[in-house]
C-alpha cells in the first residue's frame, strides 16, 4: 500500500456500493481472497434481485407483450419505428448537414458521436422527437430496471478492415458491466448480414446458476487478464462456451432502416466482424445508474435544465480532467463532419 493507495481506499469501498465494475482500477474488486469469499458473486446476485423488483415497478410502462417478449430474450425489436414522414424528415436532418462530432478508435473500427444538445434539437424536430419518443424512452427504462433520463446522440461506426489489421475488441462477445443496464439503436439505414451488425445472445440476461458461476469464476482472475476490457469489468466470453451456459449462439440484428432494437447489456452482445468496409449509423441511447438503488426515480439527469445535455456534461468534464489531471478523454474532438464522412481520428 502507497501513501496514495490510502487516500484511494474509501472511493474502493464506496465504489462497492456503486457501478464500479473494473477489477484492474479498483483492486477490492480485483482481490482473488475476497472474490473466492463471494465478493464479486454477490454483488451480481444483488443486483439482478434488485432489477427484477425495480422492472415489476416499470412494466406497466411497456405494452404486455412487448415486456413478455423481453422477459424471455432480453431486448425489444420494432420495425417501422417512426411514421414514415417523420422519419424521412429525421434523415433529411441528421445526413445533410455538418454537425460537431467526436470520435473514439478501437482497433478497426471508429465510432463517431454527434452530440445533441438543445440548440441542436430546437433546430431540427423530427430528431428532437426521435431522440424524446416515450415509447423508446420507456423501453430503454424497462431493458435498464431502471426509471430517469438517458444519454442519447447520433452514433456512426465505421469499419476499415482493409486500413486497420488491429482487432476491434467489441467483436468480442461480451457483457458490459455486471448488473442490468440498457443501450438502443434507432437504425438509419438497412444493416445487412455483412454489414457488421449488432448481435445479440437471447436469453442472457438472466442470471442463471450458470450464468452466476461462470461471474465466479472470470472475478477470480479478471484483474490479471490481458485482455484490457475483461480486466475492467466488461467480462468475454467465447462463442464455444455459450452453450456451457445453456445458451444458444448469437442472434445477428440484420435489420432494415427505421429499425429499433433496445437490449440489456448484462446480456452477451458484440458487433459482428466484417471483411469489408462498413458504415452504421443511428440513433443511439444509454442508461446505467446505481444497481443498489431500491426506487426508479432520482435521477438527477431527469431535471429540466440537465435533460438532453447529459453527455455534452460529460465530455466537459472529461475534457476538464483531461487538461488538469492527465485522464485522457478517449473522444477526440474532429469539428463539424458530416455524419457519414470519412474518419478523422
Amino acid at each position: 500500500m502507497t501513501p496514495l493507495s490510502f487516500l484511494k481506499a474509501p472511493l474502493w469501498v464506496l465504489g462497492l456500493a456503486g457501478t464500479d465494475k473494473s477489477p484492474r482500477k479498483n483492486p477490492l474488486l480485483g482481490s482473488e481472497r475476497l472474490n473466492t469469499w463471494g465478493l464479486h458473486k454477490k454483488r451480481v446476485k444483488l443486483a439482478a434481485d434488485m432489477a427484477a423488483a425495480r422492472r415489476a415497478r416499470l412494466a406497466r410502462l411497456v405494452a404486455p407483450e412487448e415486456h413478455a417478449f423481453f422477459d424471455e430474450n432480453g431486448y425489444f425489436l420494432l420495425y417501422d419505428f417512426l411514421p414514415a414522414e417523420v422519419y424521412t424528415q429525421l434523415k433529411e436532418e441528421v445526413f445533410n448537414q455538418a454537425l460537431e462530432a467526436r470520435e473514439m478508435r478501437q482497433g478497426q473500427a471508429v465510432t463517431r458521436m454527434t452530440m445533441l444538445p438543445p440548440s441542436l434539437l430546437s433546430k431540427n424536430p423530427a430528431l428532437a422527437q426521435a431522440v424524446r419518443d416515450s415509447r423508446a424512452l420507456n423501453m430503454i427504462r424497462y431493458a435498464a430496471s431502471q426509471g430517469g433520463y438517458p444519454l442519447s446522440f447520433i452514433q456512426t461506426v465505421l469499419v476499415e478492415p482493409q486500413k486497420v489489421k488491429k482487432k476491434d475488441p467489441q467483436s468480442d462477445a461480451h457483457a458490459d458491466t455486471f448488473h442490468a443496464t440498457s443501450k438502443a439503436w434507432l437504425f438509419l439505414q438497412d444493416v445487412g448480414e455483412d454489414d457488421g451488425p449488432f448481435f445479440f445472445v437471447p436469453g442472457s440476461h438472466k442470471l442463471t446458476k450458470d450464468r452466476l458461476d461462470w461471474e465466479y469464476e472470470c472475478s477470480l482472475t479478471a484483474a490479471k487478464d490481458p485482455r484490457s476490457h475483461h480486466a475492467s469489468g466488461s467480462f468475454r466470453i467465447k462463442r464455444e462456451d455459450l452453450s456451457d451456459l445453456g445458451l444458444p449462439q448469437p442472434v445477428k440484428m440484420a435489420v432494415p432502416e427505421n429499425t429499433l432494437v433496445v437490449a440489456d447489456t448484462f446480456a452477451f452482445h458484440g458487433r459482428t466482424p466484417s471483411d469489408k468496409p462498413t458504415v452504421r449509423s443511428e440513433i443511439h441511447w444509454h442508461m446505467r445508474r446505481n444497481p443498489f438503488l431500491p426506487w426508479t426515480g432520482g435521477d438527477v439527469k431527469s431535471l429540466p435544465f440537465i435533460q438532453d445535455r447529459g453527455m455534452p456534461m460529460l465530455m466537459d468534464l472529461a475534457d476538464t480532467a483531461e487538461k488538469t489531471l492527465k485522464m485522457r478523454n478517449v473522444w477526440r474532438p474532429v469539428g463539424e463532419v458530416m455524419v457519414k464522412s470519412k474518419p478523422h481520428v
